[in-house]
């Protein structure tokens, strides 16, 4: 089931995103990666529109919203290619008519993803806090 979250998934939500963060972005420092944990539970949930797939009242899979843009979509490994990131996009998907996401080049788990679902490359820049090339894609409907 998709829902709204609520503060008090806060910790779930943190965790399916540390664990396919580790997963698909090995290549991502340790300290780069701490930040960003810190930056999810102050700054980036509590300031955009956040969905959970949740099965048995478990928290499985995440999807967060700036606007049209996907900050973040994450479902726990053991669940992947059962559809749930399609299910999220979906989702969003009714409310925007053209989404947008940025992947890191190296991110081979959400590249594939994105471009099975039809994203199209924008364009790529340098992501100057981690040192990794990012790919800017939108896919329009």
């Amino acid at each position: 089931m998709i829902r709204k979250h609520k503060p008090e998934d806060i910790e779930e939500i943190l965790d399916v995103w540390h664990k396919g963060s580790t997963l698909a972005h090995p290549f991502l420092e340790t300290s780069f990666v701490e930040k960003v944990k810190k930056d999810m539970r102050n700054l980036y949930i509590p300031n955009s529109q956040t969905w959970i797939y949740e099965e048995k009242n478990t928290v499985i899979g995440f999807i967060s919203m700036l606007e049209n843009e996907i900050g973040g979509l994450f479902v726990l490994a053991s669940y992947h290619s059962k559809g749930i990131g399609t299910q999220l996009v979906n989702f969003v998907r009714e409310f925007h008519n053209e989404l947008e996401v940025e992947v890191f080049e190296k991110n081979v788990i959400g590249r594939a993803f994105y471009d099975k679902y039809g994203f199209k490359l924008m364009n790529r820049f340098k992501h100057t806090e981690s040192n990794n090339e990012v790919l800017r894609l939108k896919l329009k409907y």
